[in-house]
């Protein structure tokens, strides 16, 4: 995946989607060389379930909910649930880095034909919360600043298990 953040066009949707990207290509650039035992170690005592595979199928999850159940309005099927509202990042351990990557682009690449097919003023159709309101071009926002925020607690974990920085 081309880490980017240089729009092919300078409208607000090729902004966006371009932002999105670059911050989803940068998941991957942080976990590139990143040894199997080392994406499953949890370096801060007090938070087991930062590990950079929970990382990983974290973010994948974070752009499902925001999509398909917000967006949509489809039924959660994510593997969260009221006892143990992390899982995602819990059971990510069980599952080699590479695979989790895979799946995650292989997601990314079905959102971006999602948002090729919608306005960015259209409407999410979950009315179960306050997101009823938002609209896909809040979607994009919210998801630029999850992926971005979630980059740093990649990029920190990283140097922690095996040294390396500046990706």
């Amino acid at each position: 995946m081309k880490r980017t953040y240089t729009p092919p066009a300078w409208d607000e949707r090729a902004t966006l989607t371009t932002y999105l990207d670059y911050a989803r290509a940068t998941v991957h650039a942080k976990c590139e060389g990143l040894a199997e035992e080392d994406a499953r170690r949890a370096p801060l005592p007090t938070s087991p379930l930062m590990t950079m595979s929970g990382l990983v199928n974290h973010v994948r999850w974070v752009e499902y909910f925001w999509f398909q159940v917000v967006f949509l309005g489809e039924d959660d099927q994510g593997p969260w649930t009221d006892e143990d509202p992390d899982r995602e990042m819990r059971i990510a351990v069980e599952m080699p880095i590479a695979r989790l990557l895979a799946e995650y682009e292989a997601q990314c690449a079905r959102y971006r034909e999602l948002v090729a097919a919608h306005d960015l003023d259209d409407r999410a159709k979950w009315t179960d919360r306050d997101e009823d309101h938002v609209t896909l071009r809040w979607v994009l926002m919210h998801l630029i600043e999850e992926t971005a925020r979630h980059n740093g607690h990649l990029d920190m974990v990283r140097e922690m298990v095996d040294g390396v920085t500046g990706v």
